[in-house]
């Protein structure tokens, strides 16, 4: 069987599938997990021909003109903002950015108002980022238009989650039967959760490596290995995937000290030895150099794709945007 036939064809499908017509449940990407491995794919490989696109120096083109996207953002990013407002402008999409921190929000304005207020604005796309795990799509069911999560507390970030298997599968040609090892502070992240439900649709072998106080109370029911040490769990590891640990939303005691996560849990040079030897490594940022990971780890150009996940999260979000505008632009969905 080819991979093209394995990464179609392989994996359990998700639970709920899309209405006739459409990619995307209910007309948004509010997360990962309801998105079946043949939506997965469909995605990644409208994105590789973007990532080819941004290399050429005209990197624009009217697709969506006429379209209007609102960045809706309840919390600081820089990464994804960007490349969210990057990949509408590529498509020629009118992008507006709020700033919730000058908005009618700090006035006491409810999220439902607010909804309410840009709705009656006919945005064709909102993309939003909220601190609380469920108020995306809460949001949604107020909005006409498309809506994509960016990022909704501890529960899902899709889009980071397909640009990290964009990335995998154009530098490991796929993703069926990787070993991939997602480790670090896993309780609280977003990121994790996502690439776990994709990775584990697309057939790869996940792996989470990290100390028992940061992991998820329902790992159990993720279905992947847990291991509690770096020199055990980075064993055949394909690709090493390190996350932040997220203080800003802990509380209590984690941990003893930084500096004994990084002597126990940090991924360095001697860490790093126990994985394959062509083991990609892998980090969604912002990075905490010495705390999750070495600089020479970071740096290193045969190993590391932590550049070409940036490179690859603006052609991921073309694709989205593409994607769910396609009937606006009287073009199927699929």
């Amino acid at each position: 069987m080819s991979t093209q036939q394995t990464d179609t064809q392989s994996y359990p499908r998700a639970e709920v599938s899309p209405p006739s017509g459409h990619l995307f449940p209910h007309k948004h990407l509010l997360g990962i997990w309801n998105l079946d491995p043949t939506a997965i794919k469909h995605v990644l490989d409208v994105a590789d021909a973007y990532v080819e696109q941004n290399r050429q120096p005209k990197k624009s083109s009217p697709k969506c003109a006429g379209l209007t996207q609102i960045n809706l953002f309840f919390e600081n990013s820089t990464r994804t903002l960007m490349s969210f407002e990057i990949a509408g402008k590529r498509l020629g999409m009118e992008v507006t950015s709020m700033a919730t921190g000058s908005s009618s929000i700090k006035k006491g304005e409810t999220l439902l108002d607010t909804a309410a207020t840009l709705n009656a604005m006919h945005p064709d796309v909102l993309v939003m980022r909220h601190a609380d795990s469920g108020a995306v799509k809460l949001l949604s069911e107020k909005m006409d238009c498309a809506v994509i999560n960016a990022g909704d507390g501890r529960a899902e970030h899709p889009t980071q989650a397909l640009l990290d298997a964009l990335t995998i599968r154009r530098r490991k040609g796929k993703l069926h039967g990787q070993t991939i090892v997602i480790s670090g502070d896993v309780a609280h992240s977003r990121v994790a959760r996502s690439n776990i439900y994709l990775l584990n649709a697309m057939g790869a072998r996940v792996r989470l490596v990290a100390p028992p106080t940061l992991l998820p109370k329902d790992v159990d029911r993720l279905g992947v290995e847990v291991s509690h040490r770096m020199d055990e769990g980075l064993k055949g590891a394909d690709v090493v995937m390190m996350l932040r640990l997220q203080q800003e939303r802990m509380q209590g005691a984690f941990l003893p000290s930084l500096r004994e996560y990084y002597r126990f849990w940090g991924l360095t040079r001697d860490t790093l030895k126990y994985a394959k030897e062509d083991v990609l490594v892998m980090h969604p940022g912002p990075m905490n150099r010495g705390v999750e990971i070495a600089s020479d780890v970071a740096d290193d150009l045969d190993r590391s794709a932590i550049e070409e996940q940036v490179e690859m999260g603006v052609a991921v979000r073309m694709a989205c945007l593409d994607i769910l505008t396609r009937n606006l632009r009287g073009e199927d969905a699929v």
